[in-house]
């Protein structure tokens, strides 16, 4: 009896670590470069300046270490004085980076022991009321005082929270910006991979007054919208998001999606839908998941992606290039994107910057790798989050693997 009992758990157990060893190939044998330390420190790599040169870039285009010991650095808001912020979310902390001739003359902890801190913002009206974004909820204060660091004087006063936000579940990044209507606009992740949501403020952008009132629902069905900015062409908000897991290597595509303002006067339906969690893509049903039967379409009537991309890529920060002389002309009206990397796949992807090829109406005309050389055979150098393009021809990019700051630089 005691025999055939051991051979029945053994039986079990052999199953059991099958099937885990199965998942893991399909699903997880490309997550090592997104988990794994980074195989050498890229700021030592950079710095002296192999052959050939690990990242890639375009002719007339070099890429420096501009700031380092910034592990988890996200986010990064620069303030009416050129200096920059940067979200460490992981290591909960905020940093200020003060610039002058070009390069970091002094870096200081500004907040600490806070929760997943990750959007930031300014007051584009004066530039010196600062925005951050925790988990749970939505914060401001005065930054700058006879513009110099208020945090140096006993009276900088302790951040007021404008908004409580949903904390909880798989996405807790937060992010912030300001609209060209001079609000202030959140965005909201999923709390699971897919679900339907209990909380209605989850999988969503919202946005409000700056003191937080009027807290608003501006769009719903982004599983995952990490990052948004507005196109200054017609004003109109572009976001990127993230496709749900566990679909395979190439489904379901991860997307940029372009956000009309809803109407205020016509209600929740006048308020863009973009069909998580039923619908993804190209007006795509996820079959998978939503079991129910249909007597029409139900991504019919949804918003189709504006642009897919590669599944997995984990696209995060985003920037217009401006159409303006510091840049080469063929680069106008472009569209800079994080591609953060997989962790869902059996074989690795993304770890880049891509150039989104637009014209000046904003029509899609095709993609091509920016930056490309952090993934490499032996993992991930680093995995680039936010893009802040500057005057001049100048990019700052954030790497919270590395923990650094890049600039780009053009040179006509």
């Amino acid at each position: 009896m005691k025999q055939s009992l051991l051979i029945l758990i053994m039986a079990i157990a052999a199953v059991i670590i099958a099937a885990a060893g199965f998942f893991y190939y399909k699903n997880l044998r490309g997550i090592w470069p997104a988990v794994s330390p980074p195989p050498e420190d890229i700021v030592k790599v950079i710095g002296q300046n192999p052959v050939p040169f690990p990242l890639k870039l375009p002719e007339g285009f070099s890429i420096s270490i501009f700031a380092k010991d910034l592990p988890g650095a996200r986010i990064m808001a620069m303030d009416k004085l050129g200096n920059l912020w940067v979200s460490q979310t992981g290591e909960g902390k905020i940093a200020l980076l003060e610039i002058g001739e070009g390069i970091v003359k002094n870096k200081s902890e500004i907040f600490k022991n806070l929760n997943n801190p990750h959007g930031l913002a300014f007051d584009p009206q004066d530039g010196f009321t600062f925005y951050f974004a925790e988990e749970d909820k939505i914060s401001k204060i005065l930054v700058y005082s006879d513009e110099r660091p208020a945090f140096a004087k006993a009276s900088a006063g302790k951040p007021e929270k404008i908004a409580d936000l949903p904390s909880g579940g798989g996405h807790f990044t937060r992010t912030l910006g300001f609209g060209p209507d001079n609000r202030l606009y959140v965005s909201i992740g999923s709390s699971c991979n897919v679900c339907y949501e209990q909380d209605n403020r989850r999988a969503k952008i919202f946005r409000m007054e700056k003191d937080g009132s009027d807290f608003r629902e501006y769009a719903r069905g982004l599983r995952n919208a990490v990052f948004f900015t507005w196109s200054y062409i017609d004003g109109k908000m572009w976001t990127t998001e993230m496709g749900r897991d566990m679909l395979g290597d190439n489904l379901p595509p991860d997307e940029i999606n372009v956000i009309e303002s809803p109407s205020t006067s016509s209600g929740q339906n006048s308020i863009p839908n973009f069909g998580w969690p039923i619908c993804y893509g190209k007006n795509i049903h996820d079959g998978n998941f939503d079991k129910n039967i249909y007597i029409r379409d139900p991504c019919t009537d949804k918003i189709s992606s504006h642009i897919d991309i590669p599944a997995h890529s984990a696209p995060l920060g985003l920037a217009f290039v401006p159409a303006n002389s510091d840049w080469p002309k063929e680069y106008w009206y472009n569209l800079f994107v994080a591609y953060h990397g997989s962790w869902n796949r059996s074989e690795p992807t993304g770890y880049k910057i891509v150039r989104i090829k637009l014209d000046n109406k904003g029509n899609y005309l095709g993609t091509e790798d920016f930056i490309t050389g952090w993934l490499t055979s032996n993992g991930a150098l680093g995995r680039p989050v936010d893009i802040l393009v500057q005057p001049g021809g100048t990019i700052y990019i954030s790497d919270d693997k590395a923990g650094v700051i890049y600039r780009v630089i053009y040179k006509k």
